[in-house]
C-alpha cells in the first residue's frame, strides 16, 4: 500500500475517531437530525475502517513472522508457511480499500424520485410505462424499501403517460441510479389483431430526493397556484381547489399535483418533486460532461436511443451499455433487477479503479 492510501485511510480513522466523539456531546443526542447525518457517515467509514484495522493487524503479523524467520531457523518453516497465507490476506485487504477509498457518489446513500414516462409508442408505451413502475415496485418489494406515488397521469387503457414515485430505503440511489435513460420493448400488443411485432419505448429519470435543507431555493422564487383538481375522483375534486401547481421561476420547472384531496398534502408533494429537479438541473451544470451524457441518455423518448432492450418473442432483456443479455425476461419485470444492477455497479467500479489515486 502507497503513503497516499495510507495518509487517507489514517485521516478515514480519524474522522470515524471525531464522529465517535461527536455523536456522545448532548446537544448532538438531543438534535435528530443532526444524530442522523452523523450516524450515517460514521456507518459508512465503519466497515473502512475495520478492514484497515485488519490490515494494520496483518501488517504487524508479516514483520514478527520475518523476524522469526531470520532469528529462529527451527521456527523458519512454519513461518514462512504462515506468511503466505498473511500476504494472501494483505493483496486481499488492500485491493478492498483501493476500492473503498474510490470516490463515491455524495447521493448514494439518499432516496429516490424515479420518473417514467410514455415515449414512442402511444397506447403501447403507456401499458410499457405501467410494465416498469411495477418493476421497480417489485424490486423495491424485495429490497424492503418504502414507496410512495408522487404523481401519476393514467390512461383509458391501464398505462401511464407519466407516473412519479418516491423510493425511500438505504442506498436506494445507489442501486436505481443507472435505470435513467430510454427503455425499449418489443412485443405484440393486446390491440394488434394481426400479431406484428410493435417496438415501443419509455423513459426512465431517476433522481435523488432533495431536502429542502440541502436546496437553498428563495421563497420569491417560487410561484405557488391552486385550482380544482380534473380527472377521477368522484365530486370533491370539483367543489375544492386542492390541486397544486408549483412553478421555479429562475429555472421555470413546474410541477403539478393533484392526486391527494389535501392541499397542503399536494403541496408538499409537489415541493419534493420540484426540489428534486431543480437540484438536478444544478448537477447538470456544474458537470456539463455528465449532463450531456445524461441528456443523451433520457432523451425524448425515441426507439433510436435506448439503454436496455426488452425483447418478449425472444424471452430477453438486453441491457446496451454494458452488453448483458439475460433470457428470463418474466423475472426481470417482476423486480428481479440485482444482476442487471450488479453489472452495472461492477462496470462503473472498473472504470473508477483505472482513475489514479487522487
Amino acid at each position: 500500500m502507497d503513503s497516499r492510501m495510507t495518509g487517507r485511510l489514517q485521516q478515514m480513522a480519524a474522522r470515524g475517531q471525531h464522529l465517535e466523539a461527536e455523536l456522545s456531546r448532548p446537544e448532538v443526542v438531543s438534535d435528530p437530525v443532526a444524530a442522523r447525518r452523523l450516524g450515517k457517515e460514521l456507518a459508512r467509514l465503519a466497515p473502512v475502517l475495520a478492514r484497515f484495522a485488519q490490515h494494520q493487524e496483518s501488517r504487524r503479523t508479516e514483520d514478527e513472522l520475518r523476524r522469526l524467520m531470520r532469528e529462529d531457523p527451527e521456527l523458519r518453516g512454519l513461518a514462512e508457511a504462515e506468511l503466505e497465507t498473511v500476504r494472501s490476506d494483505l493483496a486481499r485487504l488492500e485491493s478492498q480499500l483501493a476500492e473503498d477509498l474510490l470516490p463515491r457518489d455524495i447521493n448514494d446513500d439518499k432516496n429516490v424520485i424515479v420518473e417514467i414516462r410514455a415515449g414512442t409508442g402511444g397506447d403501447e408505451a403507456a401499458l410499457f410505462a405501467a410494465d416498469l413502475l411495477r418493476m421497480y415496485l417489485r424490486f423495491a418489494e424485495r429490497e424492503g424499501w418504502r414507496v410512495e406515488m408522487l404523481s401519476e397521469s393514467p390512461t383509458d387503457i391501464g398505462g401511464f403517460k407519466e407516473v412519479i414515485v418516491l423510493i425511500e430505503g438505504d442506498g436506494a440511489y445507489s442501486r436505481l441510479k443507472f435505470e435513467s435513460g430510454v427503455h425499449r420493448v418489443q412485443r405484440v400488443p393486446s390491440t394488434e389483431a394481426q400479431g406484428r411485432i410493435h417496438t415501443s419505448a419509455a423513459t426512465v429519470a431517476v433522481m435523488p430526493e432533495a431536502e429542502e435543507v440541502d436546496m437553498a431555493i428563495d421563497p420569491e422564487d417560487l410561484k405557488i397556484e391552486t385550482m380544482r383538481a380534473g380527472g377521477a375522483g368522484g365530486q370533491h375534486v370539483n367543489k375544492t381547489e386542492s390541486a397544486v401547481r408549483i412553478t421555479h421561476l429562475p429555472t421555470g420547472i413546474s410541477v403539478h399535483a393533484q392526486d391527494e384531496r389535501s392541499q397542503h398534502k399536494n403541496r408538499d408533494k409537489a415541493m419534493r418533486i420540484l426540489l428534486a429537479r431543480v437540484q438536478d438541473l444544478r448537477t447538470q451544470a456544474q458537470a456539463s460532461e455528465q449532463a450531456s451524457a445524461r441528456r443523451a441518455l433520457v432523451g425524448s423518448g425515441d426507439r433510436s436511443e435506448r439503454i436496455r432492450t426488452y425483447n418478449f418473442p425472444q424471452n430477453r432483456v438486453t441491457d446496451h451499455r454494458v452488453g448483458l443479455t439475460l433470457h428470463r425476461l418474466e423475472a426481470v419485470l417482476d423486480g428481479d433487477l440485482t444482476e442487471l444492477l450488479a453489472a452495472l455497479a461492477a462496470a462503473e467500479d472498473q472504470a473508477r479503479l483505472a482513475e489514479p489515486v487522487p
